[in-house]
């Protein structure tokens, strides 16, 4: 079951909030010992939620679409009273004392907490297999990575084990484990969704996001999670549209750019869907042009500096007072972002301003970009050197390579599942619009969607 066909059957009182939840958690018990994507399973707080929603149901009063629907969460987002871990050991007791602004906005639009999913450790890597509670396995391949870092999340959702998830997104974190697990994943434009009381990668890069099966239910969560909070100093303060309100608008006549900067260096499988995904869009109606963005480079580098200086200022004291409790691969990620000099992050903001204004400038021709999310299939659990076109290239920086130029800028970009690999591994298209473009995404990808 969706959720959009949960939701359907709240509404229709076919299936009450504990009936759900119930069903969700014995997936759960099936599922999970192989897949590994739960930290915690929230059983007990799950379970007597539900009741109470049920309680309120049966009497007639529903809170919003998400009433009773079980909801996995990122075990970078505190949770009040419930263990919260960033996938680390240096973390494996803590117990935050309050929510942060995300849950408090799902646990009032009546979401079930349903469990914290796992995640590469402090969320810093796009493979989802380096954690202290071990790798979580791909739903369509257990060998293979589920992508990451929200790679719980995703393997969540992708296996029916929460009916949406919530993730973080620093360098591709929600659009990566979507593409990888054949999900929608939306990392919206920066300050759109609170960080408030979510543990943070790099201060002005981090994106939190949802992660559904489903187009209109992630426009659908989006609503519910975004708006002005005064606690997160990044927040955007402008209230928010209603995000499904161009849902069915069609994409005849709009304009959809290719950036050849995108289209480098392919898996053929990936290319052949992405080439196939434009086709199918100007069947509906769009126009499909080639377009340049110049700076991409400059934008690449820019992203580095400020990922690995704002990790590093995040990570500085841990690393000096517990160094050997960080993963092996995470603490050398570290180590060299420390290295990184002052100088380059204070040109690299400086520039910012610049390169923005300059990456928006395509939007002058195109009304959205496609792209694909990955340049590669989900690698085997582990590796960290795969082939493409017969060169060898180093897993991490292509996984992050198409999706991490808009953590920079801030542009919102709506991940899309676009088919298997002949090994039936998922393939994702990623859509990046303008600021504040996210209902124009999420009706260009609806329209795919739905054809």
């Amino acid at each position: 079951m969706n959720m959009m066909d949960a939701i359907r059957s709240i509404r229709e009182r076919e299936k009450s909030p504990i009936e759900l939840v119930n069903e969700t958690l014995e997936t759960i018990r099936k599922k999970d010992p192989e897949l590994n994507a739960y930290i915690t399973v929230c059983e007990e707080e799950a379970v007597r939620e539900a009741e109470q929603l049920t309680r309120e149901w049966e009497a007639g009063t529903v809170r919003g679409p998400l009433h009773g629907i079980p909801i996995a969460v990122k075990d970078l987002v505190f949770t009040k009273e419930i263990l919260t871990t960033m996938g680390s050991s240096i973390h494996q007791d803590f117990i935050p004392s309050e929510d942060a602004t995300v849950i408090e906005k799902l646990k009032d639009a009546g979401a079930v907490i349903i469990g914290k999913t796992n995640t590469h450790e402090f969320a810093y890597g796009p493979t989802g297999d380096v954690s202290h509670f071990g790798p979580v396995q791909n739903p369509y391949d257990p060998s293979k990575i589920s992508g990451g870092s929200s790679s719980g999340s995703a393997a969540a959702v992708a296996s029916g084990m929460a009916l949406a998830g919530i993730g973080t997104d620093t360098g591709g974190s929600v659009r990566i484990p979507a593409s990888a697990c054949n999900l929608v994943g939306m990392k919206p434009t920066f300050g759109r969704i609170s960080k408030h009381n979510i543990f943070p990668l790099a201060y002005t890069l981090d994106h939190p996001g949802p992660i559904t099966a489903g187009v209109e239910e992630n426009a659908i969560l989006l609503n519910i999670l975004s708006g002005p909070d005064p606690a997160d100093r990044y927040s955007l303060l402008e209230s928010p549209p209603d995000f499904t309100e161009e849902l069915r608008d069609g994409v005849e006549g709009k304009v959809i750019g290719l950036p050849s900067q995108y289209f480098r260096l392919l898996d053929p499988e990936v290319r052949t869907a992405a080439e196939s995904a434009a086709r199918k869009f100007e069947a509906l109606g769009a126009r499909v042009i080639e377009v340049d963005i110049p700076v991409m480079s400059e934008i690449n580098d820019a992203q580095i500096v400020t990922i690995q200086c704002e990790a590093a200022a995040i990570h500085r004291k841990t690393m000096e007072s517990r160094p050997g409790d960080y993963a092996p691969e995470v603490l050398a990620r570290l180590e060299a972002s420390v290295r990184r000099p002052g100088w380059e992050y204070v040109r690299a903001q400086q520039e910012r301003p610049r390169l923005i204004e300059a990456f928006n400038e395509v939007f002058s021709k195109a009304d959205v970009l496609l792209t694909p999310t990955l340049p590669i299939l989900p690698t085997p659990i582990g590796e960290r050197k795969t082939i493409v076109d017969g060169k060898e290239i180093d897993v991490i920086p292509a996984l992050l390579s198409l999706t991490s130029p808009t953590n920079f800028t801030g542009n919102p970009s709506l991940g899309l599942p676009a088919g298997f690999s002949r090994n039936g591994l998922p393939i994702g298209i990623q859509l990046i619009g303008n600021h504040g473009d996210e209902s124009k995404l999420y009706r260009f990808g609806y329209a795919f969607e739905q054809n």
